[in-house]
């Protein structure tokens, strides 16, 4: 016999703005059986979700259906994934109440390294990436130590990395750039998995992964109804709750087929797929992840519980550069060498996603999922805007207005939540 957690352990279904009108549906029987009732539970994750899906609409339809070929999605996911690693990292640090303002440096830092091992000292390509990562983890600790312990705000301890870790990527580089790298080391960011089980003008092995995605997301989905329903908390009715997993299943096997008919599985991908899956379960299921929640809800409430504030600090920042050390090798890969310039603004894009994907300006909410969709939005506007031969202002100015509306958005909820209290 299985044993469910009861879902209110989880952070998110601790947020402040629940409705109102959760215990008639628990009274009725744990059913709640309205679409609105169910957007209305959680705006802003329900929001996200259309708004992302409607963005994609819209770009489909101005660039003709190019934005959707593909060879297109292919170059999203080969373009954008190095910000998708950094906004996991960032949206976790954000929970927690703090900001990240020198990724974009410990990119060009651990990348740096990486090439001067590999392209100049000629070392096997796999140490290289182990040295980035070691670098990514010292730099990490350091952050961690000088806000954890020291008591500095992030703010100012990140915004000094930011400028230190650029000084040293122009000293470990000589000011030069370095290139290129072995084809292992490439093979990282621009390598694929097609042929492996066959098929016919497409790779079998890439729908194969999306059905086994799709059947887990659906039994991850049945095993939390249950739990609600043994909780007698709200749940929406069946005919709903199936059609969002049809809904959802549509949509993986339909970019699973798009990458089927152009190169196949990226590998850079099968590395993303394993961070969020990993990181969800982090941030969601280990005392950790809710130890991170619970500081950036309620900091006082969180010291008063017996929660290491100082060693939880720590590691959120030793994870977040870690993180920044794997987009590092994701990026150097990608670019085949290094440059002194690498990174720049990317900790704006992370921090973006994140907030765009639901976190809280005043932290204690955000989830991973969500921070992907915030980065995949900004993705898919940056894409869609560059095959329309947009101008880089405008595309800087849009970007602007969407990371705004977002946070007001979430200033609005607040406010809200607030004054139905």
């Amino acid at each position: 016999m299985t044993r469910t957690v009861p879902p209110s352990s989880e952070p998110e279904a601790q947020s402040a703005t629940a409705p109102k009108d959760v215990a008639p549906a628990v009274a009725a029987g744990g059913q709640d059986d309205g679409i609105r009732s169910l957007f209305s539970r959680n705006l802003r994750t329900s929001g996200i979700y259309i708004a992302f899906v409607a963005i994609v609409a819209l770009f489909a339809i101005l660039t003709e259906g190019t934005s959707l070929s593909p060879g297109n999605i292919t170059n999203i996911v080969l373009q954008y994934s190095y910000i998708l690693v950094l906004a996991i990292g960032m949206v976790i640090v954000i929970i927690a109440g703090h900001i990240d303002l020198s990724v974009g440096s410990v990119v060009a830092l651990t990348g740096a390294v990486s090439a001067v091992l590999v392209i100049r000292q000629g070392v096997p390509w796999w140490v290289g990436a182990l040295a980035a990562i070691a670098v990514g983890l010292v730099v990490g600790a350091w952050h961690g130590f000088w806000v954890a312990y020291v008591g500095i705000p992030a703010f100012i301890v990140t915004l000094a990395g930011m400028l230190l870790f650029r000084g040293l990527t122009l000293q470990v580089l000589e000011n030069i750039s370095l290139s290129p790298f072995p084809s292992e080391y490439q093979k990282i960011a621009s390598g694929f998995s097609n042929g492996l089980i066959g098929g016919n003008g497409y790779d079998a092995f890439t729908l194969l992964i999306g059905g086994i995605a799709v059947a887990g997301y659906a039994f991850s989905q049945f095993r939390t109804r249950q739990a609600r329903t043994a909780y007698k908390q709200p749940v929406e009715s069946f005919p709903l709750f199936v059609a969002k997993i049809v809904a959802v299943g549509l949509v993986v096997m339909a970019f699973a087929w798009q990458l089927a008919n152009a190169r196949g599985l990226p590998y850079v991908l099968v590395i993303l797929a394993a961070l969020i899956l990993i990181y969800s379960v982090v941030t969601k299921r280990s005392v950790f992840g809710r130890q991170v929640y619970a500081i950036g809800g309620n900091l006082s409430a969180a010291t008063l519980s017996g929660v290491k504030v100082k060693a939880v600090n720590f590691w959120i920042f030793v994870n977040m550069g870690f993180l920044s050390a794997v987009a590092g090798i994701i990026y150097s890969s990608r670019s085949n060498g290094a440059q002194p310039a690498a990174g720049e603004m990317f900790e704006l894009d992370a921090i973006a996603a994140a907030f765009i994907g639901g976190a809280a300006v005043t932290g204690g909410v955000g989830t991973v999922v969500g921070a992907m969709v915030g980065g995949l939005i900004m993705a898919v506007m940056s894409n869609g805007m560059q095959l329309m031969g947009v101008d880089q202002s405008i595309q800087s100015v849009v970007k602007g207005l969407v990371l705004l509306l977002a946070v007001a958005f979430d200033v609005y909820n607040k406010r809200r939540a607030g004054s139905s209290r």
